[in-house]
């Protein structure tokens, strides 16, 4: 992943709606959620939601899918995954040692 893709995601990320939007997509799981139904769970008008939808979409962070009628939006599993591992990736890199996992608290 490229430094600006994760300053885009991140960026998108960032707002309190647009998390909350991202959370409720990634607990659906792959099935989705109509838009309507996240509608309900986030109380917004629909055009506010059609704005936060399109900025994660445009982001990588999320998939919408036409069903007759239904418009479905979906996590975007492997997107949300290579966001976290850029992130992780490189963890204690510069370190002079490994931290420490699992160890007990005295």
């Amino acid at each position: 992943m490229k430094l600006e893709q994760a300053a885009s995601q991140l960026e998108a990320l960032g707002n309190p709606t647009r998390l909350q939007l991202y959370r409720i997509l990634v607990r659906a799981g792959d099935d989705g959620l109509p838009v309507g139904s996240v509608q309900g769970k986030l109380d917004i008008p629909s055009s506010t939601l059609s704005h936060h939808l399109k900025r994660l979409v445009d982001a990588g962070l999320v998939s919408q899918e036409r069903q007759a009628t239904t418009l479905i939006c979906r996590a975007n599993y492997p997107g949300m995954n290579a966001l976290i591992g850029y992130l992780a990736d490189e963890c204690c890199a510069d370190a002079t040692c490994a931290p420490v996992v699992g160890k007990a608290i005295a």
